[in-house]
């Protein structure tokens, strides 16, 4: 019994370092990166379905790999979901319009090719600093801890 949880508490310990060390190779670049519990499609389902919930509109779902085989290719299921809320997005183009081409904000999920499933998103902070906005600071947080809770519940196994 004793062995059985520790084999348990080693995955548990091994799957938590990919995560912090994954999270923090792509802060630098404005990526928030989390491991999914759940296929390419259900999590970005439960991330749509999260995101309708708050009021948040969907305006398309892309899905790449139907893409790539539309064209004779092959690609690993990924699907990007595009989304916003004028409420939060407009401050930021009012402040710097070439926010804009940020906006609305996206997220990806995709499989790797180790069968993991990962869903990404482009932090607020991120695209405040991209485009030099320093006066919404108040909602650039809104939308940070929306999105982490959003992705949270969309990522994460039902407990």
């Amino acid at each position: 019994m004793k062995l059985l949880k520790a084999g348990k508490l080693m995955k548990t310990g091994i799957v938590l370092l990919l995560f912090l060390v994954t999270t923090m190779a792509n802060a630098g670049n404005g990526l928030v990166v989390k491991p999914s519990a759940y296929s390419v499609a259900e999590t970005l389902d439960r991330l749509e379905q999260i995101m309708k919930k708050k009021g948040i509109s969907i305006f398309i779902r892309i899905n790449h790999a139907q893409g790539a085989a539309s064209a004779g290719l092959t690609l690993a299921p990924t699907e990007v979901i595009i989304f916003g809320n004028p409420k939060l997005g407009t401050p930021l183009m009012q402040s710097q319009r070439t926010s804009a081409i940020d906006l609305p904000l996206k997220a990806i999920a995709w499989q790797d090719e180790e069968g993991k499933v990962w869903l990404a998103y482009n932090t607020p902070d991120y695209i405040a600093g991209r485009h030099g906005i320093n006066d919404q600071q108040a909602t650039v947080k809104k939308m940070t801890g929306a999105l982490n809770k959003f992705s949270d519940f969309a990522t994460k196994a039902a407990q």
